[in-house]
C-alpha cells in the first residue's frame, strides 16, 4: 500500500512540474513574436533617431563655420582693398585656403565686382555657369545687401565637380556694394559628411523640400524634390516601394531639414528566425524538463519514504525512529524538525517521569519534615512547660500547631496561592519563635502582587527549615528575613539569615548537586540527607518551568547565607484555594 502511495506521488509530482514549467514556455513562444516586433521597432526608431541628430548636428556645425566666415571675409580689409584696387590677391586667397583646408565640406571660392566681373576664384568653370551666377545667384543677393543669402543650387564644374549650397553676401564700403562674395559647397563632401551606420538613405532638403545631398539616388523625385509617401499619416514611409522609418531633424534658425530612412522590410525575416530558433529551444527545453521532472520526483519521494517509514516506527513505539534526509531542500527541514520533535518527545516523558518521582519523593519528605519526632518533641515539650507558666500561650501554641498540621496534610492541588503559603511559613517561624524566644526573630516583606500569585505548594519550608537547623549550630542569635517580589515578568523569593554560611567547598557540592537528575541524587546517600530538601525544590523548579529558573546559593562563611528562587510569575485565579485555617 505505501508503494502505491509513493508510485502515485511520484507521477503526480511529475506532472505537476510539467504542467507549472512549461508555461512559461508557451508564454515566450506566445509573447516573444511581439517581444520581437516592439523591440525591432524600438530599433529601427531608435537608429533613425540617433542618426538624424548626428546628422543635424554636423550640418549645423559646417553651416555655421561657413555663414560666420562669409560675414568676416565680406568685411575684411584685404577682401575690401582686393576689389577697389585689385591688388594682395595672395593675401585673400591664403586667407580663403587656409579656412576650407580646415573644413570637412570644401567649397569653390568667388569675388565678384559690382560689375558682373570676376575677380578671384577657386575654380575654372566655363561661361554658362558664370551666366548662372551673374545672372540668378548675384541678384538673388542684391535682393537683401544687409543679410547673407544661403540657398540651395546646383552648379557644375569643370572635372566632374559638382556645388549644391550656396553662401553670398555683398562687399560693402561705406554702405555701397563695390562687390560679392560666394561660397558653394562640394556635392561629395556633404554625401560623404552625412553616410551614417544603421540607415539606409539620408536626405538633407532646404526649407521647399529641394534636395541639397542624398546618400542614395532613390530619394529623388521630380525637380530633384524629396516628396515620399507617407504611411497612415504616420512616420512610416513608401519610396520605390520600399517602406521605411523616417527620422526627422529641424535644425532652429538654420534652412535645412535632414530626414534618416530605416527599412523595415527585413523584420518579417528575422521574426522568422528567431521564431524557428524559439521553437527549437522550446522543444529541447520539453526534453530536458520532462528529466528532470523524472529525476526530482523520484529524489522527492525517496525522502517522503523516509519520513513515512519513521512515523510508522513511531506508531508502534519506537522512539528511537530517527530519519536522516541530506537532500538540502525542505525535505531536509522536515526531517530535522522530526528529529527535534523526537527528541522533545524524549525528554518530555523523561521529564513527567522524573517530576512524577520528584512529587512523590516532596509529598514523603514533606510529611517526615512536620512529622519529625524531634521537630514535634521540641514543641511539645514547650508547650508542656507553657502549659504550667501561661496557658494563654500555650492555648495559641496548640491553635498554630494545628493549623500547621492540617495544611501540610490536605490533599490538594500541586499549586496554591501564595497567601497560604505565607500563613503557613508565619505559623512554622511563629512556633520556633516561641521555643528560642529572643534567640530567633525574623522578617517577612512581600506585596500584595506576590501574596496572589500562584506558587508550588510548600515552595519556601525546606529552605526556611534548612537555615533554622543549621543556622543555630554557629551563632546562638538567628536572623531569618524572607523577601519576594516581581520583576520581567518573573516571581523571585529571596531568604536570608546569618546563620554562619558556609565554606565553598560546600557551596561547590550543592551546585553539583543540582546538576544531578534524580536518581543519581539517589546513589549519592551522603549528599540526599543533607541538602536533599535544597535539591528538590531546585529540581522541582527546573522541571516545572525549565532553564533559567530553580533555587541559587550565595554564602559567605562567618557571615551567612543568601539562597533565592525563581520561577515565572502567575497571578493566582479564583479556583486555587488555599486551606482553611
Amino acid at each position: 500500500m505505501a508503494v502505491e502511495k509513493t508510485t502515485n506521488f511520484k507521477e503526480k509530482t511529475r506532472r505537476i512540474f510539467l504542467k507549472y514549467a512549461m508555461i512559461p514556455v508557451l508564454v515566450l513562444l506566445l509573447v516573444f513574436p511581439l517581444f520581437l516586433l516592439i523591440a525591432e521597432r524600438t530599433r529601427v526608431v531608435n537608429n533613425a533617431s540617433k542618426a538624424s541628430n548626428q546628422v543635424g548636428e554636423l550640418i549645423s556645425q559646417v553651416y555655421g563655420s561657413y555663414y560666420t566666415e562669409i560675414g568676416r571675409m565680406s568685411e575684411s580689409e584685404i577682401v575690401i582693398d582686393f576689389v577697389k584696387e585689385n591688388r594682395n590677391s595672395h593675401l585673400v586667397y591664403e586667407q580663403f585656403y587656409s579656412f576650407n583646408n580646415a573644413q570637412k565640406v570644401k567649397s569653390i571660392f568667388h569675388i565678384i565686382d559690382k560689375n558682373g566681373m570676376f575677380l578671384a576664384s577657386t575654380a575654372p568653370f566655363d561661361s554658362f555657369t558664370e551666366s548662372l551666377i551673374t545672372e540668378d545667384v548675384v541678384p538673388r543677393i542684391m535682393r537683401n545687401p544687409k543679410e547673407t543669402l544661403t540657398e540651395a543650387n546646383t552648379l557644375e564644374y569643370l572635372h566632374d565637380r559638382k556645388t549644391v549650397y550656396s553662401f553670398g553676401r555683398p562687399i560693402l564700403e561705406d554702405s555701397e556694394v563695390i562687390g560679392f562674395i560666394l561660397y558653394q559647397l562640394f556635392e561629395k563632401d556633404l554625401r560623404n559628411l552625412i553616410f551614417v551606420q544603421n540607415v539606409e538613405v539620408t536626405v538633407v532638403t532646404d526649407n521647399y523640400d529641394r534636395i541639397i545631398a542624398a546618400t542614395s539616388n532613390i530619394a529623388k523625385g521630380l525637380m530633384n524634390k524629396f516628396s515620399p509617401k507617407y504611411i497612415n499619416s504616420g512616420q512610416y514611409v513608401e519610396i520605390n516601394d520600399g517602406k521605411y522609418y523616417m527620422g526627422e531633424a529641424f535644425l532652429s534658425s538654420i534652412p535645412i531639414y535632414v530626414y534618416t530612412l530605416v527599412s523595415t522590410e527585413f523584420n518579417t525575416m528575422v521574426l522568422a528566425l528567431y521564431g524557428t530558433f524559439v521553437g527549437i529551444a522550446g522543444l529541447f527545453l520539453w526534453f530536458i524538463m520532462n528529466h528532470l521532472a523524472t529525476k526530482i520526483s523520484a529524489e522527492n519521494t525517496s525522502s517522503i519514504d523516509k519520513l513515512l517509514y519513521a512515523v510508522y516506527e513511531l506508531q508502534e513505539g519506537n522512539l528511537n525512529s530517527y530519519v536522516s534526509i541530506n537532500s538540502g531542500d525542505e525535505f531536509d527541514i522536515l526531517a530535522n524538525q522530526y528529529n527535534i520533535m523526537l527528541d522533545k518527545l524524549n525528554a518530555l516523558i523523561r521529564k513527567n517521569e522524573e517530576l512524577s518521582d520528584i512529587r512523590r519523593i516532596k509529598e514523603i519528605k514533606l510529611l517526615q519534615a512536620h512529622l519529625n519526632p524531634h521537630f514535634l518533641f521540641n514543641i511539645l515539650e514547650t508547650l508542656r512547660y507553657t502549659i504550667i507558666l501561661n496557658q494563654e500561650q500555650a492555648t495559641d501554641i496548640i491553635m498554630t500547631l494545628s493549623r500547621l498540621l492540617r495544611y501540610s496534610l490536605h490533599d490538594e492541588s500541586q499549586d496554591v496561592v501564595f497567601k497560604n503559603d505565607l500563613a503557613y511559613i508565619e505559623d512554622y517561624l511563629k512556633l520556633h519563635k516561641i521555643r528560642f524566644q529572643d534567640g530567633l526573630t525574623y522578617n517577612i516583606d512581600v506585596s500584595e502582587e506576590v501574596k496572589n500569585a500562584l506558587v508550588p505548594k510548600l515552595l519556601l519550608q525546606a529552605i526556611i527549615e534548612n537555615s533554622i537547623k543549621y543556622g543555630y549550630k554557629r551563632t546562638k542569635h538567628l536572623d531569618i528575613n524572607v523577601t519576594g517580589y516581581v520583576t520581567d515578568g518573573k516571581l523571585v523569593f529571596e531568604i536570608r539569615d546569618n546563620g554562619g554560611g558556609m565554606t565553598e567547598e560546600q557551596l561547590n557540592t550543592i551546585r553539583e548537586m543540582n546538576e544531578l537528575s534524580q536518581s543519581e541524587l539517589a546513589e549519592s546517600e551522603d549528599i540526599s540527607q543533607k541538602i536533599g530538601g535544597l535539591y528538590n525544590v531546585h529540581r522541582r523548579l527546573f522541571l516545572l518551568y525549565g532553564k533559567g529558573h530553580g533555587l541559587q546559593i550565595e554564602s559567605t562563611y562567618g557571615e551567612g547565607t543568601l539562597v533565592t528562587l525563581t520561577l515565572p510569575y502567575r497571578r493566582g485565579r479564583d479556583n486555587v484555594q488555599g486551606v482553611d485555617s
